[in-house]
């Protein structure tokens, strides 16, 4: 009976050896982490649109991220494992600042929306016109989860520049947290940003301009928040970067799908946004849609940024209540 008893044990454990074999990929020795096989080479896992499920954020947190879709437009809409994971990416957080929109319709954002809402979620959208120099313009967007974010229209601007120093001029909007009572709510503005890769320098030295002017834009909000694809990394930032206390989210990872170049973040002064709780992150396509290189390109040539705050206003260093928010393991 004891030598039928480890025969058995013995075929159990080659059996669950056997499985997680098949069905998982084992990554890093240092973290250890079991991550679903892809069913075939260059095949994303199955489901990617039910994917993990929106982790960084909670209920006293809210998470804001910052999305370039590569030429988004009627082309990329036409496909549909394309849009699923892009609908899927923008449910992980409360609200996305979306640049590169290309569209000669009207109708992409919309439909767009409605996929995301799909699930039963209820997202809402805030366009800019097309902008740019060129013919070849772009329009900037905020999609925020209605449920959790509310968006005053009212403040809803195009940032003026009449000496024409940014090929795209940023979008602003002004937020506020649903859930808190409005006066403990956390506010925030957040400015849209794509700099044109040919003139970053010049445009980064305009932008410090730029956050000053928003802060003084009327409304008296001090928590102004500056996301978007920059072109350049936290290391060269130019006049934006030596702002008085101006900090970023981002800082030695890499941005761009392929894995090679810090261009996108969230820009804020960290005496002011003291709602910033320190987490942040980028979210790689690939590992979490099991999406091949070619694959997450056609997603787009970039990653979501985000960070997490404090759903209530003055929560210093993520704490509610003299309790400190749990960091990540």
């Amino acid at each position: 009976m004891r030598s039928l008893g480890k025969l058995i044990g013995l075929a159990a454990a080659l059996f669950g050896g056997y499985f997680i074999f098949t069905h998982y990929e084992i990554q890093g020795l240092e973290r250890l982490n079991l991550k679903p096989r892809a069913e075939s080479p260059g095949t994303p896992a199955t489901t990617p649109v039910g994917g993990p499920p929106r982790v960084e954020g909670g209920a006293e947190t809210i998470t804001i991220a910052s999305f370039n879709i590569q030429v988004f437009g009627q082309a990329k809409l036409a496909k549909p494992e394309v849009m699923q994971v892009l609908a899927h990416a923008v449910r992980r957080f409360d609200v996305i600042a979306v640049q590169e929109v290309r569209s000669k319709t009207q109708d992409l954002i919309p439909k767009f929306l409605a996929l995301i809402n799909a699930d039963g979620a209820r997202y809402d959208y805030a366009i800019s016109p097309p902008i740019g120099r060129t013919v070849s313009k772009e329009q900037y967007v905020f999609i925020f989860d209605t449920n959790r974010i509310e968006l005053d229209r009212e403040s809803l601007y195009v940032v003026d520049d009449p000496d024409d120093l940014l090929h795209r001029e940023p979008l602003v909007a002004g937020f506020r947290v649903r859930g808190p009572a409005p006066h403990e709510a956390f506010t925030f503005t957040l400015v849209n940003i794509h700099t044109d890769p040919d003139e970053v320098a010049a445009e980064l030295n305009a932008l410090d301009d730029v956050y000053r002017a928003v802060q003084r834009d009327g409304r008296g909000e001090d928590d102004v928040i500056l996301l978007g694809d920059l072109n350049a990394d936290d290391r060269n930032l130019g006049q934006l970067g030596a702002l008085s206390n101006i900090t970023w989210a981002i800082s030695g990872v890499a941005t761009n799908t392929r894995g090679t170049k810090l261009y996108d973040n969230l820009i804020f002064q960290q005496n002011a946004t003291v709602e910033y709780t320190g987490r942040s992150g980028v979210l790689n396509l690939m590992q979490e849609y099991g999406l091949t290189m070619d694959q997450a390109l056609e997603v787009s040539d970039h990653l979501p940024v985000w960070a997490e705050f404090n759903v209530r206003e003055g929560a210093v260093g993520g704490r509610v209540a003299g309790r400190p928010i749990e960091t990540p393991r």
